[in-house]
């Protein structure tokens, strides 16, 4: 199994071009999106069609429901479980999407955990009911690894505490005595080289074509059935939207804010992506796709 990855800022083109490769290398695509795994957010998220989801086999998409707990360690899962499903169809994969902390954590790996037992975890699971005190107690132990984390980052605190209960270890030292292993080793990544004021024009030309598409309707829908509580509630595109639909900002201002925040996560993404890759390999979009056919048949 062949496999590589195409990353890049927000609307820069990824989607189509990870399409266009995985129909001429005989591929399967796996999706980092943080937002594409859930079932139901398909306009904000600007998930493929259902004719893009049905011409090449695609995974990492409508996995989960808004109200389901998504993590790295899920997604890295989710990775291996498509690694396998490639090699008995024999495909290569291409991994492709906006979210490259994802990515990178396939390529750091993640560390082992203690044993963590059953009466481990209901203690911890009590304890987490007075967040503020599970964060300062990890704090006043181990502030070199704290000072990271968020005081209601719940994921991470509750991570860290059951790693300190069932290793009797802070974390900073068990994560230096058990390094994380890389998951995938040797992988070409292509990056979209494209200007910012391209960039900000096409998400401008996103947004209204979202909004023609139902934006409102899909983020009143959701949120009746799942409330405000789920933490992709908070998302660029509904947040704005849930803000229109209070009254606090006109449609027009909406509109305005989405893309505007959109176009601060691209600015994010395009440092992030040059600063955490080595041996990058970047083009604009018009000449990836040559680049990369040719990288694959060498």
């Amino acid at each position: 199994m062949k496999k590589l990855a195409i990353i890049g800022p927000t609307a820069s083109g990824k989607s189509d071009l990870a399409i266009k490769i995985a129909k001429k290398i005989d591929g399967y695509i796996l999706s980092i999106d943080s937002l594409s795994i859930y079932k139901e957010i398909d306009i904000v998220s600007a998930k493929p069609s259902k004719d893009e989801l049905n011409q090449v086999k695609h995974f990492g998409i409508d996995e989960i429901y808004p109200n389901d707990v998504f993590n790295v360690d899920i997604f890295i899962k989710l990775y291996e479980k498509i690694k396998l499903r490639c090699k008995k169809d024999k495909k290569n994969l291409v991994i492709v999407g906006g979210t490259s902390f994802y990515l990178k954590s396939l390529l750091q790996g993640l560390s082992n955990l203690p044993n963590i037992t059953n009466n481990i975890s209901l203690n911890v699971k009590k304890e987490l009911n007075n967040l503020q005190n599970c964060y300062e107690k990890l704090y006043n132990l181990d502030e070199i690894y704290m000072k990271n984390i968020a005081s209601n980052d719940k994921y991470r605190i509750e991570k860290a505490l059951l790693i300190y209960e069932a290793s009797k270890l802070i974390p900073s030292e068990w994560f230096k005595s058990n390094p994380p292993k890389p998951i995938i080793k040797n992988l070409d990544i292509f990056n979209i080289d494209i200007s910012r004021d391209i960039l900000r024009e096409r998400i401008k030309n996103r947004t209204k074509k979202m909004l023609d598409m139902g934006l409102i309707d899909e983020v009143c829908t959701l949120e009746a059935k799942y409330t405000r509580e789920p933490n992709a509630m908070g998302a660029i595109g509904i947040l704005e939207v849930l803000q229109y639909l209070d009254g606090k900002v006109t449609k027009e201002d909406m509109l305005k804010n989405i893309s505007t925040h959109t176009s601060q996560l691209a600015k994010r993404q395009l440092t992030f992506n040059k600063n955490q890759f080595k041996g990058l390999i970047s083009a604009p979009l018009e000449d990836l796709e040559k680049i990369i056919l040719n990288h694959h048949s060498n």
